[in-house]
């Protein structure tokens, strides 16, 4: 299986906590004013990688992973695969960015499986008008940091701290 992807970054510290493995997906069908990535927007984008290639390149980093883009949640099928194998694999933490909501995501039957493998899902679309620098890893102040395994187990909305 294959997934498009614009890059992959070593030793990043702003996707997330700690020193991690950001996987920049391509494509994304959000669109948002403001975003500082448009050049993700493109399905096309990038260079079609294998999840094994991928795999490999995360695990020889040792460090936790982000899953980002565009939207990672644009190419479900790959993305639940790589997500799959990076956590009963690698045993990694794993972050992921989406435009989509929380109640967009659980609705949907090929975006909610991805979340059994996400330990936080940075949710919905970044908005310029609520554009916020002092903001830990996102960008407006509509976004949030949930806490997945929490909230599934809850069955409402828990955010990360």
């Amino acid at each position: 299986m294959e997934l498009r992807v614009l890059r992959v970054v070593e030793g990043t510290s702003v996707d997330g906590p700690g020193l991690r493995t950001s996987v920049y997906v391509a494509g994304c069908p959000h669109h948002c004013p403001g975003c500082h990535n448009p050049q993700s927007w493109d399905p096309l984008g990038g260079t079609a990688m294998s999840v094994d290639a991928l795999l490999h390149q995360i695990a020889s980093n040792e460090a936790p992973l982000t899953l980002t883009g565009g939207d990672p949640l644009a190419q479900p099928e790959a993305v639940l695969e790589l997500a799959r194998r990076a956590k009963c694999e690698l045993g990694l933490n794993i972050w992921c960015y989406t435009g989509y909501t929380w109640p967009q995501v659980a609705g949907r039957t090929d975006l909610a499986r991805i979340m059994h493998y996400i330990d936080v899902l940075v949710d919905s679309p970044f908005v310029l008008a609520e554009r916020d620098t002092t903001l830990r890893f996102r960008g407006s102040r509509n976004q949030r940091l949930i806490d997945v395994p929490r909230t599934l187990a809850s069955g409402r909305i828990v955010e990360w701290e």
